[in-house]
């Protein structure tokens, strides 16, 4: 397994390729639906620092506020990732991202967002959220709770080795694209 922590460097991430596995710790954000479409059409300062060298999670997490004001994840499952298809390249080089988190795959648009910037998307495991949710070490801040509600919200958390496959990597390699071929071909022949 190989470990990063971000911020990590463009050259440590060109050199992962698909299927490789990898335990990831350090400050990440998650951005759904709202988060992107607000990066793209306003470009707001507040989160750029955060996400530079770092990675998005599509992720609505199952949160809970603790009297003292803090925040814990109850869950923090991966969300499908192909609603960020529209955004998720121009997300990427924009902002600087290493990595993109989620499940299911993305497009033709993604994959030549992370060759052209030097980022991969990792395939996070559907349906374990609470066990996800324990690689989440601590709630750094939140924005835009009150505006886009808990499950859209940028969650800016601390994470230790979350588990991760990398699924599209830096060379336009992705294993989504190959299935989908393999399974033309297959229904083809079928047919």
């Amino acid at each position: 397994m190989i470990k990063l922590k971000t911020p990590i460097s463009e050259e440590d991430i060109r050199k992962l390729k698909v299927g490789d596995t990898v335990s990831l710790s350090g400050i990440i954000v998650t951005g759904r639906d709202q988060a992107h479409k607000l990066m793209v059409e306003e470009k707001p300062d507040f989160i750029r620092d955060v996400l530079k060298e770092s990675v998005i999670y599509h992720c609505g997490p199952v949160v809970k506020k603790h009297e003292d004001g803090t925040w814990s994840f109850v869950s923090a499952g991966p969300t499908t990732s192909m609603r960020e298809e529209p955004f998720q390249a121009d997300v990427v080089c924009e902002y600087n991202l290493r990595g993109v988190i989620g499940k299911g795959g993305m497009g033709a648009k993604t994959a030549e967002g992370l060759k052209k910037c030097g980022a991969v998307y990792f395939h996070a495991v559907g349906g374990a959220g609470t066990l996800i949710a324990n690689a989440v070490k601590k709630v750094v801040t939140v924005h835009k709770l009150e505006e886009f509600g808990t499950p859209e919200a940028f969650w800016v958390i601390e994470v230790e080795d979350f588990p991760l496959v990398v699924t599209m990597d830096a060379h336009n390699s992705s294993i989504h694209q190959e299935i989908l071929e393999k399974s033309q071909k297959i229904a083809e022949e079928i047919m």
